[in-house]
């Protein structure tokens, strides 16, 4: 139980990060200047190995059939995380501004229909893998370059984030039954690309 715990602390930080990273986004007109800085939030993750679902998932493959429940944990976490800290923003002067763009991001999302938010999701999961699988393998500056370039482009590119978004849709007050059904979608969009590109780098090795 106690490890248990450890992981629900860690991915709930994960999820303040990824808020973090949401906030300066969702603040910033410029969408290039905001992107790259949303960086930071996956940067802080890695460095101090909190617990992203988006960035453990591609390794369920390799692991034991514990870390399935590892992966359920890190989820929850991360969702606790994301919310909590869009419902303390929303106490705050800044909420104002970042809701009203938020809401429009939201509406784009919730108007798209579920396969393009499906592939979309795909794509991500391919980025937030390979970005987090760089930083484990390399010990030079291509680590953090990994970290920044995938989030950025995942961000201008439209590719859709499960956690993300979770902190999206608080901020913007728009969860209902269609968020919560297009969030699961999400996961399992950024579940299929992480181990797309995971399996694909199995069957590279092993040849």
């Amino acid at each position: 139980m106690e490890e248990k715990f450890r992981i629900l602390i860690k991915a709930f930080l994960a999820g303040i990060m990824i808020s973090i990273g949401g906030t300066i986004y969702l603040s910033l007109e410029n969408k290039m200047v905001g992107a790259f800085l949303f960086s930071i939030g996956l940067f802080m993750i890695c460095v101090n190995s909190y617990n992203l679902y988006t960035g453990k998932i591609g390794y369920l493959i390799e692991r034991k059939k514990g870390f399935i429940i590892e992966l359920l944990i890190t989820l929850i976490g991360n969702f606790i995380g994301t919310v909590s800290c869009g419902l303390v923003l929303s106490k705050t002067r800044i909420y104002s501004s970042i809701k009203e763009v938020a809401v429009k991001i939201c509406t784009v999302k919730l108007n798209d229909n579920l396969l393009s938010i499906f592939i979309l999701s795909i794509f991500c999961g391919m980025l937030m893998y390979l970005a987090v699988d760089l930083y484990k393998r390399k010990n030079d500056f291509g680590r953090y370059l990994g970290i920044f370039l995938g989030v950025t482009v995942f961000i201008l590119a439209g590719f859709e984030h499960c956690v993300a978004n979770m902190y999206y849709f608080t901020v913007a007050d728009m969860w209902e039954a269609k968020t919560l059904l297009y969030v699961l979608i999400m996961i399992l969009g950024n579940t299929l690309g992480s181990l797309i590109i995971s399996k694909g780098h199995q069957l590279i090795s092993d040849k």
